[in-house]
């Protein structure tokens, strides 16, 4: 009896945390069921796709460039003489023939007068022989002169003719001399620098020049082009990847990073690579009618190389890439069921990648929620729509308010 008495309370302790255990099992399954359903009640991931649609697209390049002076000209005098007065304002813009530098021209003008009065001396000379062949001619039909003599004179009549158009052809040399005396403009442009002053004696043909003008409008701007990047253009359009353009426009970008605002045109290309640099030279010609391009001037010019074919522009936003390298897009199936795609890109266009392959027309490439989803998740899809960027906040219209109020403090206080 004493062993049952013991027994009992033991049996009652046991009872009593078997029926605990028991409902403890019970609240952690209904736990479960509450949260299993609550996961198939939650909304499905909203994502913004586009419609991918194959197009033609162009594709440019971006070249180092360096302006360069479309006509240049170094004014050298073609007589000597002393500068007597410079006739244009350094750095100002002159016209083809416009005068530049008078030169002291008394010599020049001297000769002119020795020429003329050659050529009177010489047609004097031919005057006087000319007569004495017509009493000549009179003569010898009488065989009062020979008329060995009569041919003499014939002769001597050839010469002084000779030597008259000789003194003419002096008479026009001199006077060339003399319009040299006067330093005029041989092109249109605008003037540097003068390398004389007044009073400096200048001789023909010297090997420093007076000025220098340059012709700015229109203006050349020279791009160093690899030859590895043509011989990769040249393949791409052999293949057919790449398609003509017709388009030969180049756009200018400037040192300050703003756009010129003319295109230019592509004037000639190189036939030749520089052994030096390994590029090829490619020149285009722009409008520059505010002379706002000048010589010197590095720049970006932006060329269409060709057309790429039946691609994509997906914006940059929807492209990852994977640590290898490889770019991936998320594309949703028919079924709404997110899966990854592999694909090649063939550059960029504004703030879009060109895709070249692993796309097809119709797919729907995920925009907007690529970090929420993944792999094989199911997805509802809505058309994408780019964010216009949001307005800054007025902080300065802030900040004077808050100041106001301060200096209000400040005065009630005071």
């Amino acid at each position: 009896m004493m062993s049952a008495k013991l027994w009992a309370p033991a049996l009652t302790a046991c009872a009593l945390a078997t029926s605990i255990a028991l409902v403890g099992c019970g609240n952690n399954k209904k736990e479960s069921e509450q949260a299993a359903a609550a996961a198939q009640q939650a909304p499905m991931a909203q994502v913004g796709v586009i419609v991918a649609q194959a197009q033609n697209v162009e594709k440019t390049v971006e070249l180092a460039g360096r302006t360069s002076p479309y006509e240049v000209s170094e004014v050298r005098p073609q007589t000597g003489g002393v500068i007597l007065k410079r006739l244009f304002a350094e750095g100002s813009y002159v016209k083809a023939g416009q005068a530049l530098y008078q030169l002291d021209q008394r010599t020049n003008s001297a000769a002119v007068e020795n020429a003329n009065a050659a050529v009177l001396q010489q047609s004097a000379n031919l005057a006087s022989l000319r007569t004495k062949a017509n009493r000549y001619q009179q003569l010898i039909g009488i065989n009062a002169v020979s008329k060995q003599d009569y041919d003499d004179l014939l002769g001597q009549i050839r010469v002084a003719q000779a030597q008259v158009e000789a003194a003419k052809a002096e008479v026009k040399n001199a006077r060339i001399n003399l319009d040299y005396s006067t330093i005029r403009a041989p092109i249109s442009g605008q003037t540097n620098r003068s390398t004389v002053t007044t009073g400096a004696l200048v001789t023909a043909n010297q090997s420093n020049a007076l000025v220098t003008i340059q012709r700015l409008d229109p203006i050349y701007v020279d791009i160093n082009q690899s030859s590895s990047d043509l011989l990769r253009l040249r393949q791409e359009l052999k293949k057919g990847s790449l398609g003509n353009s017709n388009n030969a426009k180049v756009k200018l970008k400037l040192e300050d990073g703003s756009t010129y605002p003319i295109e230019g045109t592509l004037a000639f290309s190189d036939a030749s690579v520089d052994s030096n640099t390994g590029s090829v030279t490619i020149r285009a010609i722009f409008q520059n009618p505010d002379h706002l391009l000048l010589p010197g001037m590095y720049t970006s010019a932006q060329i269409v190389e060709g057309v790429l074919q039946n691609v994509y522009r997906i914006p940059q936003v929807a492209v990852t890439r994977t640590p290898t390298g490889q770019a991936t897009l998320f594309v949703v199936n028919q079924k709404g069921i997110i899966e990854v795609r592999n694909v090649e890109t063939s550059g960029t266009q504004g703030t879009d990648w060109i895709i070249s392959k692993g796309l097809n027309a119709g797919d729907k490439v995920v925009i907007d929620g690529v970090a929420k989803v993944k792999e094989g998740q199911q997805v509802k899809t809505v058309p994408y729509q780019a964010q216009p960027s949001a307005a800054a906040p007025a902080k300065p219209a802030a900040t004077q308010t808050q100041t106001s109020s301060t200096e209000s403090k400040a005065k009630s206080n005071a």
